[in-house]
């Protein structure tokens, strides 16, 4: 039978609230650290799976492999060990609701409106969805505290910028680091605008304003840059006023706010998957900048916050944010924050042949690495990042099965320098297995291998393995030696393979419960403030389209 999806008994209304959640879950992981803590790379070489009870991996060994994919959602079978289900239970009991919040009832009057097909060009489905319920929420809480600008903080190529600038009418100020975001903002944009201009021609409202998202290209590093940049978003909103001819009704506007200068203005900062520590510097912007009335923070890339006691000023960090949190002790460290990107909704809707060829390459890098350690131990001082291989992989057994209809031999002869030229990187925030140093990230029902199941036969495997070390030399820089056995690593490492299926399933499980523990971190920082805001953590996207979906909203009251 299958647990309910989520059975959560708790709630963050308040700090209270918040940090009784907090310290359960703190009490929960401290006996989990084996597996919270745990590198793919080290499954082989560390026996990882020896830290398991063994009631469980008995158990789970010998389960159907879409059982193991349901387990971060909750699964259990009943003739499953007490144990393992009491472990699965408590977890999902622990799990902040990632259902898409009825965001109406949070928020009344909230119109959601479907892009067109001007402002959804270049967008994927995930980002289109994100764009639209995202760009309402802003508008509607920019509305509530009558703010003068809108600050897009990791703006990207600035699709939130642009929907809030022209089908909302806000002034918006597009902030990124990466300079050919900005000439891309700006360039769409430009486009945008023609587009809006010609069809105000036709409506016989030519002298109608336009606005039009402002970009600035720096890099935030500090609470103080941040700052700076809101500071001087009144002169950026001034320098957003469209070059139309304007109406009286606007001059009035402008004259007012040209008299009005020194008052107070009112800011709202608004970020959609903000990389690491750039989701936390905009909530201490917002406790710290006056001017800043509200903020929408969806964060992502965990893996990347700063963490207490690696170097970093304490009251700086990423993590933890909160006395609360401060207290219990609790460090996540990189792999940990890693796991926290783990989405039980992408678990649960992945084919089960893509599952097993997920399974089949964490094997891969594993078995990889005690190829490097035995033959490489200099190599491994320096954590050798390998990248992404995934692509290259699946082209290679594709071109192996159209060329034998048997599926009964593979050429033993890999080409290295095809492997040098093939392998090509590929970007994902989510995705699973594709990279060879963060094989753990994340699954991802988008992104699988490509070879079927059935078209494996028991040597391919190794012939994989083979091909996939081989290209991991020739990415280090390294030259096969003569010496080197892969057969005889991965005779080592082939018996245990099917234990990572289960392993990884039980580790999966406490992706969710990690970022609901960072989540509420955030949550707290800002209830810890006093009774001078109000926050919320809220799931507005569909988590199947988009497995970071929590938005952290607060306002100054």
């Amino acid at each position: 039978m299958a647990a309910p999806a989520n059975n959560c008994k708790y709630s963050c209304e308040n700090a209270t609230q918040t940090l009784e959640w907090i310290k359960d879950i703190a009490h929960f992981i401290k006996p989990y650290s084996f597996l919270i803590d745990a590198h793919v790379v080290n499954f082989f070489k560390g026996k990882l799976w020896e830290a398991v009870d063994r009631e469980w991996i008995d158990c789970l060994r010998n389960q159907p492999l879409q059982n193991l994919l349901l387990i971060p959602s909750g699964f259990i079978q009943d003739d499953w060990p007490v144990s393992l289900k009491e472990f699965i239970v408590t977890v999902r009991s622990l799990v902040f609701h990632r259902e898409q919040a009825d965001l109406r009832m949070v928020l009344p009057g909230l119109n959601i409106t479907s892009l067109n097909k001007v402002l959804a060009q270049g967008m994927s489905l995930k980002k289109k969805h994100e764009v639209e319920v995202l760009s309402a929420v802003v508008n509607s809480i920019a509305n509530s505290v009558k703010a003068d600008t809108i600050v897009d903080v990791g703006a990207g190529q600035g699709y939130l910028s642009q929907v809030l600038s022209f089908q909302y009418q806000h002034s918006v100020v597009a902030i990124d680091a990466n300079d050919h975001h900005g000439r891309v903002t700006d360039a769409r944009a430009e486009r945008i605008k023609k587009h809006y201009a010609a069809q105000m021609r036709k409506l016989g409202s030519g002298k109608k304003c336009l606005n039009v998202p402002k970009t600035i290209t720096c890099n935030v590093m500090s609470i103080d840059t941040l700052k700076s940049l809101t500071n001087m978003s009144n002169k950026a909103a001034e320098l957003l006023k469209p070059n139309f001819p304007s109406d009286e009704e606007h001059d009035e506007r402008r004259l007012e706010s040209s008299c009005n200068a020194d008052c107070e203005t009112s800011l709202v900062l608004a970020g959609l998957h903000a990389c690491g520590d750039l989701s936390v510097t905009m909530l201490r912007t917002f406790v710290e900048c006056k001017d800043v009335k509200a903020v929408v923070s969806i964060g992502c890339c965990y893996h990347l916050l700063s963490e207490e006691g690696s170097g970093v000023i304490g009251s700086q960090c990423g993590f933890p944010m909160s006395c609360g949190v401060k207290n219990t002790g609790i460090s996540l460290g990189r792999s940990s924050r890693d796991l926290s990107c783990q989405s039980a909704e992408r678990w649960r809707s992945l084919r089960v042949d893509a599952g097993l060829q997920n399974f089949e390459m964490l094997a891969f890098r594993a078995a990889f690495q005690m190829v490097l350690g035995k033959y490489y131990p200099d190599i491994m001082i320096t954590s050798p990042t390998i990248g992404r291989q995934g692509k290259a992989l699946r082209r290679q057994q594709q071109r192996r099965i159209l060329e034998s209809p048997l599926h009964s031999s593979v050429p033993q002869d890999s080409n290295m320098e095809a492997n040098c030229t093939t392998v090509e990187p590929t970007k994902s925030k989510t995705g699973f297995v594709l990279d060879m140093d963060a094989l753990s990230d994340g699954m991802s029902s988008d992104r699988s291998f490509g070879y079927g199941c059935k078209a494996m036969v028991p040597h391919d495997k190794y012939s994989l393995f083979e091909i996939f070390s081989q290209s991991g030399l020739c990415r280090l820089g390294l030259k096969p030696l003569p010496q080197i056995s892969f057969q005889g690593i991965w005779n080592q490492a082939e018996p245990f393979s099917d234990l990572i299926g289960p392993y990884w399933s039980l580790r999966a499980a406490l992706g969710p419960l990690l970022e609901t523990f960072l989540l509420l971190d955030r949550l707290l920082f800002l209830q810890e403030q006093g009774n001078s805001l109000k926050a919320v953590m809220l799931p507005i996207f569909d988590p199947a389209l988009s497995p970071r979906n929590v938005a952290i909203i607060a306002k100054k009251i």
